[in-house]
């Protein structure tokens, strides 16, 4: 009996100082993601569930492309990012997360809107809070930019204070006077 090829796909992994802490990019190779890696996670630090896994080969090479926009990104001159993804979410969380995408640098939306804009009854928002946590990659799918309806800053996997300076950097939140 032949036993059927496994295909085994390498992750990997670089980390990127920015003004919010180091930032951990994950991505898997991709035979048609420019660079040939698709990013499968973004995330902050201390933000719970993100760990490097000892099977993973780090390397920034793979990720020059992911590291040249968010430096773009911070220095400004950046408003959406061109990267290939590859996120492994629920029919439902895929749906909520391209939705993301859909909101505009230097504004907000509240869970209600971005409730309506995925078709998901208001009586279900906490389903969709709950895909919106899940987002694997902060700040390339703007998950910051969902506040609550009264102006409140709702939950952020790597804090409201990073939410709130991701908000202020892009001009959708007036920086407070002291």
């Amino acid at each position: 009996m032949i036993s059927p090829e496994t295909t085994t796909v390498t992750t990997g992994y670089t980390t990127f100082d920015s003004p919010l802490g180091e930032l951990l990019l994950v991505g898997e190779e991709s035979a048609t993601a420019p660079g040939g890696t698709a990013l499968t996670s973004l995330s902050m630090p201390e933000q719970r569930g993100v760990t490097v896994q000892p099977h993973w080969r780090r390397g920034p090479g793979p990720f020059a492309e992911a590291v040249r926009q968010l430096r773009a990104y911070f220095a400004g001159e950046l408003t959406r990012f061109e990267l290939a993804f590859r996120t492994g979410g629920t029919d439902f969380q895929e749906r909520v997360w391209r939705a993301l995408e859909a909101i505009p640098y230097g504004t907000t939306t509240t869970y209600g809107r971005l409730a309506d804009v995925v078709g998901v009854p208001r009586g279900d928002v906490r389903a969709l809070g709950a895909a919106i946590g899940a987002n694997p990659l902060l700040i390339l799918r703007p998950c910051h930019r969902v506040i609550g309806a009264d102006g409140t800053m709702r939950g952020y996997a790597a804090g409201v204070e990073r939410k709130v300076a991701l908000l202020r950097h892009e001009g959708a939140l007036q920086p407070t006077l002291i």
